[in-house]
């Protein structure tokens, strides 16, 4: 939340990460079964218009030795307002200034170019059914329904392919910068196996509840979350949290009255 939007509450919200994802770009190029990689130049490009077609010389580049189709480039994203979204499009944002300057970051934004659908799911069944297009969905989505998804080139130059690994590295690689009230964006971190379009999930908890045994089962189920329940978040689909990030979070549980 921004300062903005914790300002109108009389009872403070206080942030605590839970676990953490991935966006991915997804692509259904009948033509290629290699294995795209995506640099952040490619990826703006395209969803500011101005790469049109698959075998773009930024996209050629990147992937030397597959042969691109000469097909125009189908661009997908969220017609809702979502998390997603604004995940994609702050990443977006700190890797071009034309993107940041001309459409920004936010849940909705006004898309340059594209067709929209509602949700994970929708943009997911999109791309799954039209030829030659590209689209950005959680890390789960891709893995749930099979879909082939790139490598992004990150900050520190290294072509990742998002996983639980290379999306905990992120938040552990922003670690030592995270301000205590976890309120922090750590799209393109600087970690060398950081995967660039991570982020946390977040409870928002007020900092002072009135009902005690409200109070006590809150504060229990946030010891569990940050101990104990880690442990299943790979199994669906998520990250686990850095521990020292866990260790941090403890510390701000003591701050619920």
């Amino acid at each position: 939340m921004t300062d903005e939007q914790i300002g109108k509450f009389k009872n403070k919200p206080l942030h605590f990460p839970t676990v953490l994802g991935g966006i991915v770009p997804t692509y259904n190029i009948p033509a290629v079964t290699q294995e795209l990689k995506f640099t952040p130049e490619a990826l703006a490009g395209i969803y500011l218009g101005k790469i049109k077609k698959w075998n773009d010389p930024e996209l050629q580049r990147a992937n030397p030795g597959v042969k691109l189709p000469d097909n125009d480039i189908v661009v997908v994203h969220r017609s809702d307002g979502s998390g997603t979204s604004f995940v994609f499009t702050d990443y977006l944002s700190k890797i071009s200034p034309e993107w940041k300057s001309k459409v920004g970051a936010s849940t909705s934004v006004s898309w340059p170019v594209g067709l929209g659908s509602k949700g994970n799911e929708g943009v997911s069944g999109v791309v799954k059914q039209t030829p030659n297009s590209i689209g950005y969905v959680e890390l789960i989505y891709a893995l749930q329904n099979k879909m082939a998804y790139g490598f992004l080139r990150n900050a520190a130059g290294m072509y990742l392919k998002a996983d639980l690994d290379s999306v905990t590295e992120a938040a552990a690689s922003a670690a030592q910068t995270m301000p205590a009230d976890f309120r922090v964006s750590i799209t393109n971190a600087p970690g060398k196996k950081a995967y660039p379009i991570s982020t946390f999930t977040w409870l928002l908890i007020p900092s002072k509840i009135d009902d005690p045994a409200k109070k006590k089962a809150i504060v229990a189920f946030l010891h569990w979350m940050t101990t104990d329940g880690q442990k299943d978040a790979a199994s669906l689909g998520y990250a686990p949290l850095p521990k020292e990030v866990a260790a941090k979070e403890e510390k701000q549980i003591a701050l619920i009255k």
